[in-house]
């Protein structure tokens, strides 16, 4: 064969050529693997595809990357898709479904992005660690319509291991929110939300309040600290006169003392108003006053780790290492129940927006039950009295249980 030859087979075969095929995209299928090929783009650039028939259309699949996979990976992938779509599933719906289901985590950022400015700024303070210890990272990968009831039961048992009960409880509540909201915006059907029903860890029973005897070790104590700790005599003190919580107190400006009364801006349950006795007002009175928008309060250390700190002192001076700062709050209440305020009166003092809130205060100190009950069996006693006396009574009721057995042996 000649060089004059091999020119004129090359134009015959450059001449077969369709105009117009070197611009478009095209696909090689392979001989072995039906419907798996090589789809080869304009620019040069490959990839791996599989064509299969999906509920009466024909559908193409990209599996990847020429570049990044091999064949044989890519083939190996394309008989799991195979085997997943004779069995009646459809690859291509998770995606589909990723344009009208949102994942957990881009709905977290959603809810984030709405709810957030509706909060307080101390609850969007605590919601945001929450979120960065315990949200962020805990459905990774699904989608919101994916998580179920039984993923959120032992989602918070695990986080109950790991974090504690409270941090659980917390955590639940907020995820129990997000998802109301997606049901409320359409996300998901009415009554789905995964979180609904999910029990609580159970709290700490609060039943630490101050004997007298304790209350007067601390005010010993209290009064030792007033010349080199001022304000945190003060403020320790204003918590025991008014069962304020501590976020209250250490935030109260001089523009929210007014007269006999704090009207509070802001609080846990929103602005309230708190009544000062003689003795918390006299307490304040005695104080620099400042403009309206100053702190009454200051402090060289950040406000809570200088009172934390100086209760932790004073505790053990006075002999209450097992009463926390909150049980000043507490010991508040349980003084206003044993002076017969009604459940209504107590909430108010504290702030409470619910009476079964209050209702958790109201109980008694062992002492003070113990002298109802002496009350009580004094009364039955002269009752019974008229006839014979306690005693009397008694001694017939053990003659007959003796008489009784005496009979049956």
């Amino acid at each position: 064969m000649t060089s004059y030859d091999l020119k004129r087979i090359l134009a015959e075969e450059l001449a077969r050529i369709v105009p117009g095929d070197a611009g478009k995209r095209r696909t090689r299928f392979d001989y072995v693997l039906p419907g798996f090929g090589e789809r080869i783009h304009p620019s040069g650039r490959k990839s791996y595809v599989l064509q299969r028939t999906m509920g009466g259309k024909q559908r193409l699949i990209t599996i990847g990357d020429a570049a990044i996979l091999t064949e044989r990976i890519a083939k190996d992938v394309a008989r799991r898709l195979i085997l997943r779509i004779e069995l009646g599933q459809n690859p291509a719906d998770r995606k589909q479904r990723g344009k009208k289901t949102p994942t957990y985590a881009s709905f977290l950022r959603h809810y984030w992005e709405v709810a957030a400015p509706t909060w307080k700024p101390s609850t969007l303070e605590i919601h945001d660690i929450y979120r960065r210890t315990h949200l962020e990272h805990a459905f990774a990968g699904k989608f919101i319509d994916e998580i179920s009831h039984a993923d959120a039961v032992r989602w918070h048992a695990m986080l109950t291991r790991s974090a504690g009960p409270g941090a659980a409880n917390r955590a639940m509540e907020i995820l129990k929110a997000m998802f109301g909201k997606a049901e409320a915006w359409g996300y998901l059907p009415d009554h789905s939300n995964p979180f609904r029903g999910v029990k609580r860890n159970k709290g700490r029973k609060i039943e630490r309040f101050l004997s007298q005897a304790e209350m007067a070790r601390l005010g010993a104590a209290l009064a030792r600290h007033r010349a080199t700790k001022p304000n945190e005599v003060a403020v320790i003190s204003l918590l025991a006169l008014t069962g304020c919580r501590r976020g209250e107190i250490l935030d109260l400006t001089w523009g929210e003392v007014q007269g006999r009364k704090l009207k509070l801006i802001d609080s846990k349950t929103g602005p309230r108003i708190v009544w000062l006795g003689k003795e918390a007002r006299g307490l304040l009175d005695g104080l620099p006053r400042g403009k309206k928008d100053q702190q009454v309060f200051h402090f060289d250390l950040l406000p809570v780790s200088a009172i934390e700190g100086f209760w932790r002192i004073l505790r053990v001076e006075a002999g209450i290492e097992d009463v926390r700062l909150h049980d000043l709050r507490h010991n508040y209440a349980s003084l206003a129940a044993r002076s017969s305020e009604t459940l209504p009166i107590i909430g108010n003092l504290l702030g409470h927006r619910q009476v079964r809130t209050t209702a958790r205060y109201s109980h008694l100190d062992d002492a003070t039950i113990l002298a109802a009950a002496c009350v009580v069996g004094a009364n039955i006693e002269t009752h019974f009295a008229r006839s014979g006396g306690f005693a009397a009574v008694h001694s017939l009721i053990v003659a007959r249980i003796s008489g009784h057995a005496a009979g049956s042996a």
